[in-house]
């Protein structure tokens, strides 16, 4: 019995941010029943290469599927039709939460907006996750990732400063704001539902990419509504701390991130250079800051001078915080990733093994399960419609003769 054990959950979304959000609650315990679109699905099956590949090699899942869908169960449904729309209007009288993010109003087409559902369903908690929100001039825009990594700001700090090598904005690695999108609007769900069952009044959701990004530039946001001055670009440099970047050593790198002035003077000692810990342009991180291009420099000659596991062994010893640049196979061959058990491997009759990233919360008494792989497309139409709907064989049979519905 997970946490969320109970909660039943629609998810009509598709791509990142609203599969992640579902996919949270589903590792929690929810049941969540994905609704897809027939013949295609969710735009990220056809978002490969890399696939995995089942046993047969009669399927395939893209990659970046497998990573946002497991424990959820495939429906498809084509609801531009007047049939298929009440059947998820049917399948959200039967749901505490139901997650979208479809182009504002574009549901109201079809009945399957808040407005429409809520009176069928008073209790029910209907989140929309957009890119810029449910009102405001950009309302009517599509939002992307990367779109809004460059509009709310978080670009701008990310990258080599200006009159660098490689300078320019840059932006993160992976699809950051999807991910923060799909958790923040993950956390609203559970303070909504935790009100429905008080008052047995369910609400709307409106969670927006581009709010999420202004709030996650966190203290980068601070720092300018208090200093009155925009952050720039800093490359691997921290705003507000000093020493707290990378260095190149004899053989590759290594991330030094001082956190105080006790850690700064241990640093020192291990450096071989304790007279810095006194030095008043280097003695409180103030100062550091305000000295930071001198004593960057002087750090980064002395770093050359010995390969990065001899620095990590000795700072680590003196309680300095420290470690190597990894890349994505030498993070999950790291001994403690390994005993964390962060990747998974999740049994399935139709793919195999299928192997996924673990879910980071751990709970001492509910925790994570991994019950199903991601599903093929519509996998699991005849067993949604029966038990939920409570529809006969025949019924099904019919849909999908009509190409309402599609499924193996």
């Amino acid at each position: 019995m997970g946490a969320l054990s109970g909660l039943r959950v629609l998810d009509l979304s598709r791509v990142l941010a609203g599969p992640w959000c579902a996919q949270t609650l589903a590792d929690l315990g929810a049941e969540v029943v994905k609704v897809e679109r027939t013949g295609a699905g969710d735009d990220t099956r056809a978002w490969g290469p890399p696939w995995h590949s089942t046993p047969s090699g009669g399927e395939r899942d893209s990659a970046y599927f497998l990573s946002a869908n497991r424990n959820k169960q495939s429906i498809a449904v084509d609801f531009s039709r007047p049939e298929g729309a009440a059947l998820v209007r049917q399948m959200a009288t039967r749901c505490d939460v139901l997650v979208e993010n479809f182009k504002v109003g574009s549901l109201a087409r079809y009945g399957l907006s808040y407005e429409d559902l809520a009176p069928l369903n008073p209790r029910l908690v209907y989140c929309s996750i957009t890119g810029f929100g449910q009102h405001g001039p950009y309302a009517q825009r599509a939002g992307y990732d990367f779109l809004i990594q460059g509009m709310g700001g978080l670009m701008s700090i990310t990258g080599i400063p200006d009159g660098q090598p490689g300078a320019g904005p840059q932006k993160v690695g992976v699809a950051l704001t999807d991910l923060l999108t799909g958790m923040y609007a993950a956390t609203g769900i559970l303070a909504a539902v935790m009100e429905s069952r008080a008052t047995g009044q369910g609400q709307h959701l409106d969670v927006a990419l581009l709010d999420v990004q202004i709030a996650s530039l966190a203290n980068q946001a601070m720092n300018y509504l208090v200093g009155g001055t925009a952050p720039g670009r800093l490359g691997n440099a921290h705003p507000n701390i000093v020493p707290y970047q990378d260095f190149r050593t004899r053989d590759g790198y290594l991330i030094l991130a001082v956190g105080n002035d006790l850690q700064f003077r241990r640093f020192c000692q291990v450096c071989g250079q304790a007279a810095w810990a006194d030095d008043p342009r280097f003695a409180t991180n103030p100062a550091r800051i305000a000295h930071r291009d001198e004593l960057v420099a002087s750090i980064a000659a002395a770093m050359v001078r010995h390969d990065t596991a001899d620095w990590i062994a000795k700072l680590e010893a003196a309680g300095v915080p420290c470690g190597p640049i990894n890349t994505i196979a030498q993070a999950f061959a790291d001994e403690h990733v390994v005993q964390r058990q962060a990747q998974v491997s999740i049994a399935s009759a139709r793919k195999g093994q299928v192997p996924s990233v673990a879910n980071p919360i751990r709970l001492s008494r509910t925790p994570v399960e991994y019950r199903h792989a991601p599903p093929g497309l519509g996998q699991d139409t005849r067993q949604v419609l029966g038990e939920l709907l409570a529809m006969t064989p025949g019924d099904i049979d019919r849909l999908m003769e009509q190409g309402v519905v599609a499924g193996s």
